[in-house]
């Protein structure tokens, strides 16, 4: 990095100071990463297996299950062990790796929901031209995108962090932040938090506002649909992925965007796990509620292990 720090490790904010609390907390935390970790693994077996699931939509699904599980991969695990054995600590590299690491799997999953968008506008809006539009190279070209976007999005964003010096290694939170790093500098961090907040908030207003005019195209269309059946189906499709993106962009923005506060506060703590650890976990719930054709694939998948 371009300014050197003597900082070598950072201790973490834990979830509390006695035994039995951690302990509880570890529990907590175990139960939701191998309930998130069964959901996609059984979500991408499903797709993957199931010849008629095949198509674009499945596809960036399973691309999207992947990044949930890279994404609570990157937060979750460090917690349990640190809460186990109640060591919150970090070292400076290590830090850097999970700042990385998680703001690639959240630039992906925006990006990818941003496809996700485009490819229910073409098949709703457009059917006849659905299959040309949309075709296998077309698919992995956005998903691959995708990918390097969210490559590209947070290694700018780690390297402008941690171009800074830092006076503190206390970060107040379970996992290395970026807000809370900030708060950790000694240097002059206007021009760096301006430009960080300007930066994010115009890449998720852009792929928002493309994912909002996709939908209000797509629910006309589907209102013009003459059979009740064809808009239940239609709907079937769409609903789960404006939940997602409802439920990803809200605890994001007010992560990061909210009022900074000088000393630790809970509401911080709350935040994060909205954001880092919720969207992973109902993402596959939430797409296999009203999907017919996931649950049958997941059906088919387990009958031969009841």
């Amino acid at each position: 990095m371009p300014n050197s720090s003597t900082v070598m490790t950072f201790l973490l904010l834990g979830f509390s100071d006695t035994w039995e609390q951690n302990v509880l907390c570890f529990i907590l935390l175990l139960v939701i990463y191998l309930s998130a970790l069964t959901a996609n693994l059984l979500i991408i077996s499903a797709v993957s297996l199931d010849q008629h699931l095949h198509t674009p939509m499945y596809f960036f699904l399973v691309n999207l299950s992947v990044v949930d599980l890279g994404a609570i991969s990157v937060t979750i695990p460090s917690a349990m062990i640190d809460s186990l054995l109640n060591t919150w600590e970090i070292l400076y590299s290590g830090c850097i790796a999970q700042v990385y690491s998680l703001f690639f799997f959240l630039g992906s999953d925006l990006f990818l929901l941003t496809g996700m968008a485009y490819d229910r506008y073409v098949a709703i809006c457009d059917p006849l031209h659905y299959e040309t539009v949309m075709d296998r190279k077309v698919c992995i070209k956005m998903a691959a995108s995708a990918w390097l976007a969210g490559f590209l999005y947070s290694g700018l964003h780690t390297g402008s962090t941690f171009a800074i010096t830092f006076c503190s290694n206390v970060i107040n939170q379970f996992f290395c932040e970026i807000p809370q790093l900030l708060k950790a500098s000694c240097d002059n961090l206007y021009l760096i938090e301006f430009g960080f907040v300007v930066f994010s908030a115009f890449i998720a207003f852009f792929c928002f506002s493309f994912i909002i005019v996709s939908y209000v195209h797509i629910f006309k269309s589907v209102l013009r649909i003459p059979t009740t059946q064809g808009r239940n189906k239609a709907f079937s499709t769409c609903v789960p992925q404006l939940i997602v993106v409802s439920l990803f962009s809200s605890t994001g923005s007010f992560a990061y965007l909210k009022p900074k506060s000088p000393s630790p506060s809970d509401l911080d703590l709350v935040v994060a796990v909205l954001y880092s650890v919720v969207p992973p976990l109902m993402n596959p719930i939430v797409y296999t509620m009203r999907n017919k054709a996931i649950k049958t694939a997941l059906v088919k998948l387990l009958l031969p292990w009841c």
